[in-house]
């Protein structure tokens, strides 16, 4: 197991300088990890076995398999009834060509595949965002978060700090807003993905999660388990090939597919993971919009990001400054020692009472 995921634990490494927030992380960090888990655990035969094995009579099994594998198999999902009595499994009894109502399952094929592409659209709005923003909280914030640099080192640190801001002062609103943009690419990200998803699994996925719980709370004489029919482990496949006379010959075989197991139990947890996210995403843009438009709640949250400091001094920094400059501002509390940027407000207050309202 530690060889399979053994290449993961370089993704769960925690950035020394933190330039954005707990939600954003949970799309680039968490959900990377998980979708690559996945696409691992689907590949590794030693946990999983072959992923398709056919059975059908005068056709040798490996030519069996890897046709049907190729091709895809099928399920009636009109058949229905007692295993073992009416029919064999869910979804697979005989039938009449053309006539039945014949539901075929390929997916299976591409689901390592498309969870490691979800895993790279979930990292491109980390990608922009870290282009974009250049180190530049990780330049502004060196040394200051360094228990043991001595005072007369954060000393000067601050006053580059001040000086920079003061030169700085109302021309850092485009680096916010392409955090903002980033946080939206998040949100349109896995809402798209939820439906893309539903294309992925022929229209199954968005009702998936619910429809288990509800399977769950049945009776069990009334169930019919939603991950059967989304997911069978048995299903059907029909080989043609001529026969001693050039006749087309027909021959109809089982197919047990093994990896439905695994794949049953990780979109379940997908659609309730990414449900999570897209509520959590759209919370977080609604308080995004909330602190762009609401310069009294950046006044409480640079407040609330520094307890310590005097209520006059944050005042007078959330008068003179745009909504840019208090991003990088409150950046910066996430990155230095809370002592240190009680010293960088009072200074900042200090600076922009010397020189009057900007």
């Amino acid at each position: 197991m530690f060889d399979v995921f053994g290449s993961v634990k370089g993704l769960l490494k925690l950035d020394s300088v933190c330039i954005d927030n707990n939600v954003f992380r949970l799309h680039y960090k968490a959900t990377v990890i998980i979708l690559i888990a996945f696409s691992l655990l689907v590949t590794s035969r030693q946990y999983i076995g072959d992923p398709i094995d056919c059975i059908v009579d005068e056709i040798p099994s490996n030519v069996m398999d890897t046709y049907c594998w190729i091709y895809s198999t099928f399920t009636i999902p009109d058949r229905t009834g007692v295993v073992g009595k009416d029919i064999v499994q869910p979804g697979v009894s005989s039938h009449v060509a053309g006539e039945d109502n014949v539901k075929y399952h390929k997916y299976y094929q591409w689901v390592c595949f498309t969870l490691f592409f979800q895993a790279i659209l979930f990292y491109v709005p980390r990608y922009l965002w870290k282009t974009w923003e250049g180190g530049r909280i990780k330049m502004l914030a060196l040394d200051l978060n360094c228990p043991v640099a001595n005072d007369e080192c954060k000393s000067d640190r601050r006053k580059l700090l001040v000086e920079y801001f003061a030169t700085n002062l109302h021309t850092q609103n485009f680096y916010a807003f392409r955090f903002f943009f980033c946080e939206v690419l998040n949100f349109v990200n896995v809402v798209g993905q939820i439906y893309f998803m539903d294309f992925f699994l022929d229209g199954e996925f968005t009702t998936y999660g619910a429809d288990v719980v509800k399977f769950t709370e049945m009776e069990p004489e009334e169930r019919i388990d939603p991950m059967s029919r989304v997911f069978p482990k048995v299903t059907k496949c029909t080989f043609h090939k001529y026969g001693a006379s050039g006749t087309v010959q027909r021959f109809d075989g089982l197919c047990v597919l093994p990896l439905n197991i695994v794949n049953e139990k990780i979109y379940v947890f997908l659609w309730f993971w990414f449900i999570a996210l897209s509520i959590l995403s759209g919370l977080s843009l609604a308080y995004r919009l909330a602190v762009i438009a609401g310069p009294k709640l950046r006044l409480l949250l640079l407040r609330a990001r520094s307890r310590i400091s005097p209520h006059n001094q944050i005042e007078t920094i959330a008068k003179n400054c745009q909504i840019g400059d208090w991003f990088v501002l409150y950046q910066l509390g996430k990155n230095i020692d809370p002592l240190v940027y009680k010293q960088l407000v009072s200074d900042l207050a200090e600076k922009f009472q010397g020189k009057g309202s900007v």
